[in-house]
């Protein structure tokens, strides 16, 4: 088994696919470079992953985020707005934080 000196504590996987950030479907836009910039100048690598990804799922709705940890994943859908992919890396700024672990946003919707 492989020893690291750091503790990942999860995961975030933010689906860019067939459906979810294609604008040119009239589906909104996933900022995914704006939230690759966010969690490295936030230093939040270093205890929770990033991952975009293609497809997760059929398209039940657009804009799918799913946040896995020790305790089970939760998948969030309809992250429409600018804001709301704001309030995720929030959270996990604060949650990222020794021993924190904080159920997800309030303004994401689970799917």
């Amino acid at each position: 088994m492989l020893e690291t000196k750091r503790r990942v504590i999860g995961q975030m996987i933010v689906c860019q696919g067939c459906c979810c950030g294609a604008t040119h479907k009239d589906r909104p836009e996933v900022p995914a470079d704006w939230l690759k910039d966010e969690w490295r100048r936030r230093g939040l690598l270093k205890r929770f992953q990033l991952t975009v990804s293609g497809c997760l799922t059929l398209a039940i709705c657009p804009n799918v985020v799913v946040v896995s940890s020790e305790e089970g994943s939760q998948w969030l859908g309809n992250i429409t707005q600018f804001n709301q992919y704001r309030s995720l890396v929030e959270w996990r700024h604060v949650a990222s934080m020794p021993d924190v672990y904080l159920n997800g946003p309030a303004n994401s919707k689970t799917v």
